[in-house]
């Protein structure tokens, strides 16, 4: 089990690359389409920095948005931006969630916080959350980093992360999970009689890949053929 100093560490890797990633490109860049449907690099780049102050309040017992409408409202409101201005706010509010996350001692890591729609979790999750945002965002950004690119601890580790935000979940079929390294992952909902789980088979990225949204499934096989659709996250 990894402690939540482990990984702030792994997280200001990732977030390094991503920085460094983003350096790279223009503000005719920024303005084009991303990978998620309906935002430019822009939108993904300005939920990032809102997500990290997101998350500092989360970490001070506040809520995560003022509500979604803000949020939304935010994201739009910074998308345009200069490519500059988003690196230094980039910049800056991971810096200040790092810090957020530095001052915190061992006990308040144990504090159930809550996140949006009403999800609570501890507050030793949030490296790991905070992480995931910056992985797959990276991806949806389309500037060459791939599913593929993905560090494989934190591959293996979002998967089980995605099983179990899955589980018990009725708008979820009955998943079995089966891992080309053997690993045996179930979620959905526990099936009724009859009902029997949709066994899909492939790598760790590609199970990932389909159960984050950023893939429809490629390089995985399923009983019966069909992959079952997934609710939105």
């Amino acid at each position: 089990m990894t402690s939540p100093a482990d990984d702030i560490t792994a997280l200001r890797d990732s977030t390094d690359r991503l920085l460094a990633a983003v350096e790279k490109l223009d503000d005719a860049s920024v303005a084009r389409p991303s990978l998620l449907p309906g935002w430019t690099r822009g939108h993904v780049l300005a939920h990032l920095a809102r997500n990290a102050d997101a998350l500092v309040n989360v970490l001070a017992g506040r809520p995560m948005y003022a509500s979604a409408e803000v949020r939304e409202a935010d994201i739009e409101r910074d998308a345009a931006r200069p490519l500059a201005v988003h690196l230094e706010d980039l910049r800056a509010t991971a810096a200040g969630l790092e810090r957020a996350m530095a001052d915190r001692a061992d006990e308040q890591w144990e504090v159930t916080v809550e996140l949006r729609n009403g999800v609570t979790d501890l507050a030793s999750s949030i490296p790991f959350r905070r992480r995931i945002e910056v992985e797959l965002h990276h991806v949806d950004l389309g500037i060459g980093y791939t599913l593929d690119d993905l560090p494989g601890a934190f591959v293996d580790r979002q998967l089980e992360n995605m099983a179990r935000r899955f589980s018990g979940r009725p708008d979820v079929r009955p998943l079995e999970l089966r891992v080309e390294d053997g690993r045996v992952l179930r979620t959905g909902r526990t099936g009724g009689e009859g009902e029997r789980p949709v066994v899909v088979t492939g790598s760790p990225t590609a199970l990932v890949g389909w159960l984050t949204g950023r893939t429809s499934g490629g390089g995985l096989t399923a009983s019966g053929d069909v992959l079952p659709p997934l609710p939105p996250l």
